[in-house]
Order: structure tokens, then sequence, then C-alpha cells
């Protein structure tokens, strides 16, 4: 026991509604869902909320008859054991109080099955693609795509260890205008180098400290160059993926839009598509029926000189997804493409893939501040502050849970000094002192007693049992991060759990004279760092065992 308590719950609150003839007003399977209750109970439901808003009964009224008949068939059932209360209470919920040998069987359940307590086979292995950063190859990479980065690959772990097939690509658009632009802007630097006279460049050009490191670097090997465009693009990469490397971030595929064009694949999608009637021809230009589709507007896929847009690669290189077998796609994308959105899911319905198997996640921007101030240039750069630049002065473990620390929809504020601090003013470093502090007890004394042999019933202090209930919630909000497909829930679940057991340890001894409380404390530890451990490890940040 019992990660499975919902199932039971679940199926205890069927037959009250069966009984009450509620089953025939709402589909009992999609609606019965749960959440972690806060003050009131360990664990909610609201069905009597949604059934108010289908019948004349006020939400209150149908909240306690279907607790009254929860609590006659509670009587016989097997449940009895685990649920202390069930109570109607303030608007129309239903509470379930669970009691203490509850808490004492999960508490043996992550001790006896350790990281895989939480992990629950959401996915079954369906294979599923996620694709994130992809920032084009023209510069290192800014924090925002640190961000995308951070949110990605621990986006990835969370979902891998939830049952999914995870593969995680970076979409490379290696060819274009900006690709053009950043040989020439290379070109030019070192023509200046070379002739010592200043260039005016325009404005569009990359005018960065590494296009002059580059140029450098062609003058001392001396070489020649035939195509600035793709030295530039080579060597950006080798900098782009050393970036990522020293960030915890590998990718399974790198996904040329080069080798994408030459493959003949865009044009094989839009032959398809004419020859479905999803395209027609308007003033030379061929255009995508995408309002056929969901979208606002049709969409231009070919140019009047032939060439193709943004859409036709990405119609192209979606349906080549499914072709490799994945049968669900994340994208994590920037918010200036947030009006791309609509166009690309009816592309996906043309396709003949659901809208539904994409999930396009728009991750916000991130402002960098130092002392409560931001700062607006890189001071080594001259244009915006790098990935680099924040790893040099904080680490990787400040940098990925400071990335992860807002909902991926909400603009970010990353503080450097307070992500160097060594105080729990710093989550990561309040997190990982649990973490270490926890270590350090065990290194003194390990468990002795044989697990089924501990007697947890001496663990009834209120800080004990409030440690243990924040430890069973880690599988709930595990599942949180899925359904919303956004890891940042876990970065505040564990400073909930450090935070829990910190107050546990300041106000009461776990190495003590009485032998059977300090091997059932000394387990409630262990437990509390297998659960810190898994977490970190999700997040893609180490676990120290000192500090």
């Amino acid at each position: 026991m019992k990660n499975d308590i919902q199932d039971s719950l679940k199926e205890l609150i069927k037959k009250a509604l069966q009984d009450l003839g509620f089953d025939k007003v709402v589909p009992l399977d999609r609606e019965l869902e749960f959440f972690l209750s806060s003050g009131f109970g360990d664990i909610s439901n609201n069905i009597a909320l949604k059934l108010a808003s289908q019948s004349i009964q006020p939400a209150k009224l149908v909240s306690q008859n279907i607790t009254e008949a929860i609590n006659r068939f509670l009587i016989s059932h097997p449940l009895k054991d685990y649920v202390k209360e069930v109570k109607s209470e303030g608007a129309g919920f239903i509470n379930f109080y669970l009691n203490e040998k509850y808490f004492y069987e999960v508490l043996k359940d992550i001790l006896s099955k350790k990281e895989d307590f939480a992990r629950i086979n959401l996915g079954k292995s369906k294979p599923l693609l996620i694709e994130f950063v992809s920032a084009n190859p023209t510069g290192p990479l800014s924090v925002a795509h640190a961000r995308q980065a951070a949110v990605g690959d621990a986006l990835a772990n969370i979902l891998f260890f939830l049952g999914f097939k995870v593969q995680k690509e970076y979409y490379l658009n290696d060819e274009g205008n900006q690709i053009n632009i950043l040989g020439r802007s290379i070109e030019m630097r070192l023509k200046e180098i070379l002739t010592a006279e200043k260039i005016e460049f325009p404005e569009n050009f990359y005018q960065g400290e590494y296009i002059i490191d580059l140029a450098r670097q062609i003058q001392d090997k001396k070489l020649k160059i035939k195509d600035f465009s793709e030295y530039g693009t080579k060597e950006i990469l080798k900098i782009i993926k050393k970036e990522l490397e020293d960030f915890g971030v590998q990718f399974d595929c790198w996904y040329s839009q080069k080798e994408l064009n030459k493959s003949g694949k865009i044009k094989k999608v839009l032959d398809s598509f004419k020859e479905k009637g999803f395209l027609y021809e308007q003033e030379g230009a061929w255009w995508f029926k995408s309002t056929d589709f969901g979208d606002d507007k049709d969409r231009v896929v070919v140019k009047s000189d032939g060439s193709y847009t943004y859409l036709a690669p990405d119609i192209a290189y979606h349906r080549d997804k499914y072709k490799r077998g994945f049968k669900r796609l994340i994208n994590l994308w920037g918010p200036d493409h947030h009006g791309y959105i609509n166009r690309l899911k009816a592309a996906v319905k043309a396709l003949g893939a659901t809208p539904e198997s994409l999930s396009i996640i728009i991750v916000q921007l991130a402002s960098i501040f130092r002392e409560d101030k931001p700062i607006e240039m890189s001071t080594r750069r001259g244009q915006y502050i790098t990935l680099r630049e924040v790893l040099d002065e904080v680490g990787v473990d400040a940098s990925r849970f400071f990335f992860l620390m807002r909902r991926t929809s909400s603009h970010l504020v990353f503080d450097l000094e307070t992500a160097k601090k060594q105080t729990p003013e710093n989550p990561v470093y309040y997190i990982q002192y649990a973490h270490a502090r926890i270590s350090s007890i065990l290194r003194q004394s390990v468990p002795r007693a044989n697990l089924e042999n501990v007697d947890f019933s001496f663990l009834k202090e209120k800080e004990e049992m409030d440690l243990i209930k924040k430890l069973w919630q880690f599988s709930y909000i595990l599942n949180v991060c899925y359904s919303t497909l956004d890891p940042y829930m876990l970065t505040v679940y564990l400073q909930e759990v450090a935070e829990v057991f910190h107050r546990f340890y300041d106000r009461h001894r776990v190495l003590g004279n009485d032998d059977k409380l300090t091997q059932a404390r000394l387990y409630l530890i262990l437990a509390t760092k297998i659960i810190l451990a898994t977490g970190l490890k999700l997040l893609g940040v180490s676990t120290p065992e000192k500090m």
C-alpha cells in the first residue's frame, strides 16, 4: 500500500452515486478526479459540484447525500481500515481523512520500492517525441533558450519516469535567410580584420563578439573558406552542443532542415496536399486551406517566387515525426511563436493525425537580475545574456532549478545573487542541504532493524506525520506535471518536502535513547532522502552527500 488509494476510493464513490441514481447524470469514469486537500482531509473530490451544475439541488446538499452514502458503504468495505473519516465540507467538497495505519504502509512502500514508489506507468511504453530549444545556429544560446532546455529536459525525464518511450530532438534550422546573414556577417568581420578598416554593418546582421571570434579563427588558422554560412553554422553548432552538454542536456536526435529539404519530403507532402485538394493557387503562390482544419485564415506554403514559407518544412517535419512511429508529439516554443500554433495544429489534422496528439507548450521569457536590478546587456557579448554566462556564474544545479521555478506560461525572473547564496533563501541549496543533512545522520547510524519488524506507530508527533504525508504526495505531483506538461510543480513540492523535514529535524532528535523510536525515525529520514533524490534527479539537479 498504497499508491492505489484513488482507485479504491473511486469505486466507493461510484457505488454511492449509483445508489443515489447520479450515475445516470454524469459519466463516472471521466468525472471522478481527486486532488490533494489543504487543511481539509488528505484527499478530496468535487463530483458534487459537477453534479449540482446539472441538477436543481445545491452542491452542499448533493455533497452531504453522497457523503452519507459513502459512509454507509464504508462500514463493510476494506477501506474502513485506512479511512478515518469522510466529511462533506465547504461549498460541496467530499474530503477523505486517512488514518495513521495507511500512512505507515505508505512509508513501508517508499522504503521497499525506493524510486519506483511513484513510478506510475501512465505512458505504457507509448513512443513520444519532445522537441525543444531548436535555436537557429546563428549564435550562442540565450537565457530564453536555456529556460526551454531546462524545461524540456526535466519534462522528458518525468515522462520517461512515467512510462513513456521518450526521444528528445533538436530541430536544426540550418538553411535560409538567417544562415545566409550569418555567413555575410562573418565574411564582413574578416574583411574588417584583414583591411583594418571600419565597416558599417547592416542593422539585421549579427554583431556579437562571437562573430569576431569566428573571423579571427579563420585568420589565425589561415583557412580558405568557400562558404562562410556553412562554416559559421558548423562552428556555432559546436558551441551550442557544448553549452547544452555542460548544462546536462543531451539530445537523441539533431534533425537538419537542410537534409529534410534535400530528401524531397517537403515537395512530397505538398504534392499529397494538392492531390487531396488541401492547397490552392492564387496570384502565383500556393495556399494551404488551413481554415478547413480549424485555423483562422489560410496560409501560404509556397511563395510566388517558388520558395517555401516556414510552414512548408514544418508540415513535412511533423509528417516525418508520425512516420517514425511517434504517437505523441510535444513541442516547446518561445512566446514569439504563439500565433503559429493554430496553423500547425491545422496541418497535423490535414496529415490525418488527431490535433490532441500534438501538444505545443509556450515557454515564456526569462529576465536576469542582479541585486534586484535587471541586466539588459551582456558585458562580454554586447547583445544578450547567454547560457554560458549564467553557468559560469551560478553553476549547473542553480541554473537548472531556477529556470524551472515558475510555470512555463509565466515570465521568469532569475536573480543571480540569490542563486549563488548558500542559505535557505536559495531554494536549491535548501533542498540539497536537507538531502546532505539526512546523509550525514545516516553515516552516523543506519537503520538496523528489519523493515518488516519496524514499529512505525512510534511516529506519532505532528511533524512526523506531516513529513510522511508530504512524501506520500510525490506520485500526485508527478501526475500534475504530466497533466500540465510542466515540471514547475515538482520544484515547489521539493521545497515543501525540505521545509517539512527541516521542521521535523529542528524539533525532534533522530538518534535518541529509545531504540524503537530511533529505528522508526531513521527509516523516516531514509524515505525522505529517497524522495528528495528521485525528485532532484528528475530535474537534472545533483544530490550531494555533504555540503
